[in-house]
């Protein structure tokens, strides 16, 4: 329980620095939002990815509104008794508003209970978070039907671009590829930013939110993860790895990952539901400039990158991402819906060595899914070819990305 005194000084401290000018780049994302629909809309993404500065966005397209960050030190006693206290305050300063800004609510027990009290009365809530399965157990058990979630990632090449001012190409592309799209770094450049970010996911949002004693065990295996991302890898394998207690550990620690927005996994396209599970998955970070400052070995392998980062840029707009695998192997088949859309391959540089292979998991896909169209992504070669009637593309990923 906090003083209602207290609360009028947090409320009005964190007004005045929304009110500080701060140069930002307008999201993609902001075209996407309807701020006038009566639902509660949950932005959810990985720690410093931009969700606040996002918020100050929509908040812009508002005629006024309340607001409030929970991850401020001095609401660490804030509890669900506190919510009138709260609305009082926020009526007293300012007057009655529709909107609702609050900004990494799920530092707070029964937020969810507020949210649906404040659409009964027609007010608008808008909220993040950094744990998505934590928010949706909770939206789903409260606002069943009620709610909408926007998952916000770090910058966009086209985001990126934005920021420094510079035109696509090639030499932007592989700064963007290396550096990846956190916003604080890319204007910073030190390291000690994205390896301070991986502490705080893996103490904050996965150690302490999940009661964990082993957060060394935890850090060593995200690492190990972040460091082979394209590779497989089995909940089994990683068990015996990591010298953990059962594979249903193993299996709550990638899921943490995933949670925390931290790592993505990716199954192999089956039809049976049942083999989709027990089959091997692949591994993605959520950023290559991420996992490149935290894994001295990340960058060794460019192909790696490359495939890591058109995952991410297919992720943004595509929940339904699988590998898929016959003979050859296709890096990605894309679900909309019920069918598949899409199937892309990665490869940093097309060769006569590794053309057959490549075209091969491609064109069985493509065969597979009844695709007359498929794409090989590369670092910087662009062709196209035909085989058995189909066509497929060969693109630089720096293109590609401006049609994604």
């Amino acid at each position: 329980m906090i003083l209602k005194e207290t609360l009028r000084g947090v409320v009005k401290s964190q007004r005045e620095n929304l009110a500080m000018p701060e140069k930002t780049v307008e999201r993609d994302d902001l075209k996407k939002i309807d701020m006038e629909i009566p639902f509660a809309l949950f932005i959810s993404g990985i720690r410093r990815c931009g969700k606040s500065t996002f918020l100050r966005q929509l908040m812009k397209k508002t005629d006024g509104f309340y607001y409030m960050n929970f991850e401020d030190p001095r609401l660490v006693n804030f509890g669900a008794d506190d919510f009138q206290k709260l609305d009082e305050v926020f009526f007293e300063e300012y007057g009655s508003r529709k909107f609702y800004f609050f900004d990494e609510i799920q530092n707070v027990p029964k937020w969810e209970l507020l949210a649906r009290l404040l659409l009964d009365r027609k007010k608008h809530v808008i909220i993040t978070g950094s744990n998505a399965s934590l928010l949706s157990r909770e939206l789903g058990t409260r606002l069943t039907g009620r709610h909408l979630r926007h998952e916000l990632f770090p910058f966009s090449f086209t985001e990126f671009l934005k920021l420094s001012g510079e035109k696509p190409g090639l030499k932007t592309f592989e700064r963007y590829f290396s550096e990846g799209g956190f916003p604080e770094y890319l204007k910073i450049k030190r390291a000690e930013i994205l390896q301070e970010l991986f502490n705080d996911i893996i103490m904050r949002d996965i150690a302490v939110r999940h009661k964990l004693r082993n957060a060394k065990t935890i850090r060593e295996m995200a690492l190990y993860l972040m460091t082979n991302v394209g590779g497989e890898f089995s909940y089994n394998g990683l068990k015996k790895m990591f010298g953990l207690g059962s594979v249903n550990s193993a299996i709550a620690f990638v899921s943490y990952f995933e949670d925390s927005y931290l790592l993505f996994t990716v199954p192999k396209f089956d039809y049976s539901l049942k083999k989709q599970i027990v089959n091997p998955k692949k591994i993605y970070s959520v950023d290559n400039g991420l996992s490149k400052v935290n894994s001295a070995s990340f960058s060794e392998n460019r192909g790696r990158m490359l495939e890591n980062l058109v995952f991410i840029s297919l992720r943004r707009k595509y929940n339904g991402i699988f590998y898929f695998r016959e003979g050859f192997e296709c890096d990605f088949v894309v679900k909309e819906g019920t069918k598949i859309t899409k199937a892309i391959q990665v490869c940093y540089e097309l060769n006569e060595s590794n053309k057959e292979r490549e075209m091969g998991g491609l064109s069985e896909a493509m065969e597979k899914f009844g695709l007359s169209e498929g794409m090989i992504l590369t670092y910087n070669q662009e062709d196209e070819f035909s085989v058995n009637g189909k066509k497929i593309k060969v693109l630089p990923v720096f293109k590609w990305l401006n049609s994604v």
